[in-house]
């Protein structure tokens, strides 16, 4: 019963803070603040009471439409809020007895989440949200690792050997197609994905996003909604990747290699 209550609470939880991601990525398209001004719609620009802020059931009981103007709100909103809630409690459920070390995965995922959906409707990765994600994550090997000794030397050096070799591999592409099929935001995402999951997880990330990307890819080609001259961001499917390594990596890898053993 404690259990049920103590998850229910942080999804929650969650749920709050992907209305506040929500909010962020707006305001990153307005390129406004997100730390000062009340929310508001974003096609009426009437400012929200409480009522309209209640993440997930202010959308159903309105229906998806603004109380004031009545124009649909889109799914972003509630589905962002929904996943937010989901990771966290799979976080949680992972690490909940590190705490520091679940606190810096939550950090994370929310830049990830971030990032997944603006790159998804704008095909850019914004400097504003992975260099402090980064930043993040290299603070959090420096503290835990020197100061409270978490880490030994060879994670370490195994993480940053894994973010440097992912930015390169992904380098090589950019440079080889001339940003034709990535672009330089996709690097910088493979970097701080190198540092966040290290190794062997960095692998099953970016095979999974390969995997995953080539799937979509081929259904809307098949579906007629994509060309193969057509633009389709990469990053989603980074991030996609590396929620998946993040918590069931090491189940693959060893899935992976009981198959090839017991061939």
């Amino acid at each position: 019963m404690f259990w049920i209550i103590f998850y229910s609470v942080i999804f929650l939880f969650g749920l709050i803070v992907g209305s506040f991601l929500n909010c962020v990525i707006y305001r990153l398209e307005e390129r406004k603040s997100f730390l000062n001004g009340r929310s508001y719609c974003p096609h009426c620009k009437h400012k929200l009471i409480w009522q309209d802020l209640i993440p997930i059931f202010s959308f159903l009981i309105l229906r998806g439409k603004c109380r004031y103007c009545g124009k649909k709100i889109s799914l972003q909103y509630p589905l962002v809020e929904f996943s937010t809630g989901i990771l966290f409690v799979l976080i949680l459920s992972h690490s909940i007895y590190n705490l520091p070390f679940a606190i810096y995965n939550l950090i994370i995922v929310c830049f990830l989440i971030i990032i997944f959906v603006y790159d998804l409707k704008h095909f850019i990765i914004p400097d504003k949200v992975i260099y402090p994600a980064i930043l993040v994550s290299c603070i959090w090997y420096f503290v835990s690792g020197i100061f409270f000794h978490l880490y030994t030397k060879y994670d370490i050096l195994n993480t940053i050997y894994s973010a440097v070799g992912a930015a390169i591999f992904f380098l090589l592409i950019v440079l080889i197609s001339n940003e034709k099929w990535m672009g330089f935001g996709d690097v910088k995402l493979a970097f701080l994905m190198g540092l966040f999951l290290g190794w062997p997880n960095i692998l099953v990330a970016l095979f999974l996003a390969f995997f995953i990307g080539a799937i979509i890819g081929i259904g809307l080609i098949a579906t007629g909604k994509k060309t193969l001259k057509s633009e389709v961001p990469f990053g989603p499917f980074l991030v996609a990747g590396t929620f998946i390594s993040l918590f069931w990596g090491q189940n693959i890898i060893n899935w992976y290699l009981n198959l090839i053993f017991n061939f």
